[in-house]
């Protein structure tokens, strides 16, 4: 913080004045720097450093909270820069920092000498109002090394997550100068901490029959393998699906804030609970479009593919999607982050998340059942399936067939089992990957790099023999072999072997092997 004055060679006065404030760029936060001049000269009010239309309503809002507040707006030369001047600002966080750099400029408040900073948006009468985006700025402010940070009183509570400065939740102008003069305090916000309170999820066992289901979706789960679920209506794809975030491992600290950050930035975090602590499952309509699920926007904003970051982004009914959605994906499946371009510029938002889809394996639903219903001609059948194009789906993983559920299962009284046990066996598996990936990047196997394939999906002879077998007989790519080679090291992972053996590369291969539509499938 910086406050200077002096002395213009005319005899008037010239006053200058500097605010730290932060800014936004994606989900990154940066300094800005807010100057201040009021000078001679016809009365003006000037904002420049590329501010946006929000940004430029903040006269009116500065211009009446501080006459309503008690103070005087110099009726002088004032001009407001945004620095950097290069870098387009946008939204209502910059307010207060312009208030505050009118009023010291002036001589109205003295500003404190510690590195601090201040951000927030006000009401007409001088009240702050939340603003999105306060974590990833707080954490640039502790990277960036301030002392104090000054916020809205709702956005305090998540502001304290960054740690390491001292955060004060402010209600309203008056409070603020009062503090900053000395003449009444306000008390640093402690630390949030979460409630130890276990949330409530779905559970399998719920769930009648669809062993096979069960168990590729474990397999999913363990290695962060994509998969999509083929039957019929009614058979339990949606069912099996919402479940599955209560056999995921539980997030680490880091995933938490990585998460939090993006959904601070949208503006969806609660005020009383700031802190993402479970998985997300995000599971947008099929009428979602490609920006809207990738991110994009004239501000450019992120998508559902990461507001899904480190979670489930559940596709339901994939065929009815838009193609240039389902297709917007491809690339961010394969490098865990998206980069939206503008005229602009270009943003990257991270986006590492388990692309769960299901899917009718015809317009019908019934295509291929014993029961004959289906009604669907082939070629009816062919033009269905040709929405999913074959790039796409040589990107997931494994692809199930989900069976009608038989009477006398869904009569049984015997309970099936629970998503604890099941999640213990994940948990196993996931402690084996975070061991043999410590010092990496890389988090689970379906994250495999090149060199790590080689290292820790070394194959015998037998097995050799067999992904050759499957390789011809399946018209496997070198991407699809790979992703093979992924699960199967997931599935040794879950049964405790540090080699990868013949009933694992057969049992991967299985999720391979299912062709949407039969022999005239596209």
């Amino acid at each position: 913080m910086r406050y200077d004055r002096c002395e213009e060679k005319s005899g008037g006065m010239q006053m200058l004045s500097k605010v730290l404030s932060l800014g936004l760029s994606g989900v990154n936060g940066y300094e800005v720097q807010t100057e201040c001049y009021i000078g001679t000269g016809l009365p003006a009010f000037d904002l420049v450093g590329l501010p946006d239309a929000s940004v430029k309503e903040a006269r009116e809002r500065v211009r009446a909270a501080i006459k309503n507040c008690g103070f005087r707006f110099p009726v002088s030369r004032i001009i407001v820069n945004l620095a950097p001047a290069g870098t387009k600002k946008s939204g209502t966080l910059y307010d207060l920092p312009i208030l505050l750099s009118i009023l010291a400029a002036s001589e109205q408040v003295k500003l404190p000498k510690k590195r601090c900073a201040f951000l927030g948006e006000l009401s007409l009468e001088g009240a702050l109002r939340a603003v999105p985006g306060v974590l990833p700025m707080a954490l640039a402010a502790k990277r960036l090394g301030y002392e104090e940070l000054y916020v809205p009183e709702d956005n305090a509570r998540e502001a304290t997550l960054a740690g390491g400065l001292a955060v004060y939740g402010v209600k309203d102008i008056r409070q603020l100068t009062a503090h900053l003069t000395g003449q009444t305090p306000i008390d640093p916000a402690p630390i949030w901490q979460p409630e130890h309170k276990t949330q409530q999820l779905l559970d399998f066992k719920d769930v009648k029959g669809q062993e096979n289901a069960k168990r590729a979706l474990e397999i999913a789960a363990a290695g962060g393998h994509n998969i999509l679920l083929v039957g019929p209506p009614g058979s339990g794809k949606s069912m099996l699906s919402k479940r599955l975030p209560s056999i995921l491992p539980d997030m680490t600290r880091q995933e938490q804030l990585d998460v939090t950050q993006i959904y601070s930035v949208m503006g969806l975090l609660r005020p009383d609970h700031p802190l993402i602590e479970s998985r997300p499952f995000r599971s947008p309509h099929h009428t979602v479009s490609a920006a809207a699920l990738a991110g994009g926007g004239a501000n450019v904003r992120p998508g559902e593919i990461s507001l899904a970051h480190k979670g489930v982004l559940f596709l339901d009914e994939l065929p009815e999607f838009r193609r240039d959605a389902i297709e917007s994906m491809r690339q961010p499946l394969e490098d865990g982050q998206v980069t939206i371009s503008r005229v602009q510029g270009s943003q990257t938002f991270p986006c590492e998340f388990m692309l769960v889809c299901a899917m009718n394996p015809c317009p019908c639903g019934w295509y291929g059942d014993p029961s004959g219903r289906c009604t669907c001609s082939q070629a009816a059948v062919d033009r269905y399936l040709s929405r999913i194009s074959g790039p796409m789906l040589d990107r997931v993983d494994m692809i199930v067939e989900v069976s009608s559920v038989k009477f006398d299962e869904l009569r049984s009284r015997s309970e099936a089992e629970p998503s604890s046990a099941i999640k213990a066996r994940v948990d196993a598996a996931r402690s084996i990957q975070n061991t043999r990936y410590s010092g990496t990047s890389t988090r689970c196997n379906a994250y495999m790099q090149p060199a790590q394939l080689r290292t820790f999906c070394q194959l015998d002879e037998d097995c050799t023999a067999l992904m050759k077998q499957a390789f011809d007989a399946l018209g496997m790519t070198a991407r699809s072999y790979d992703r093979v080679l992924k699960v199967a090291r997931t599935i040794a992972d879950l049964a405790g072997s540090d080699q990868i053996r013949p009933e694992h590369i057969a049992e991967a291969v299985q999720y391979r092997s299912f062709q949407l539509g039969g022999e005239n499938a596209r």
